[in-house]
């Protein structure tokens, strides 16, 4: 694709979006905040079951 199509296809993504409402931008932050939650706890598991497998094996870790 050449460098005039895809500007005019950014131009075109441009003119759609639009700025979210406060009802829109609450709920993402509530989703983005529990995911965040999630991962978080997730690696923090992760990363009891790494110590307690050194310790179990008697490495130092």
């Amino acid at each position: 694709m050449d460098i005039r199509g895809r500007l005019r296809d950014y131009r075109r993504v441009l003119q759609i979006a639009r700025k979210p409402t406060k009802d829109e931008f609450t709920t993402s932050a509530k989703v983005t905040s529990v995911g965040l939650l999630i991962i978080g706890f997730i690696g923090f598991l992760i990363f009891l079951l790494f110590i307690a497998s050194c310790s179990m094996a008697g490495i130092l870790c």
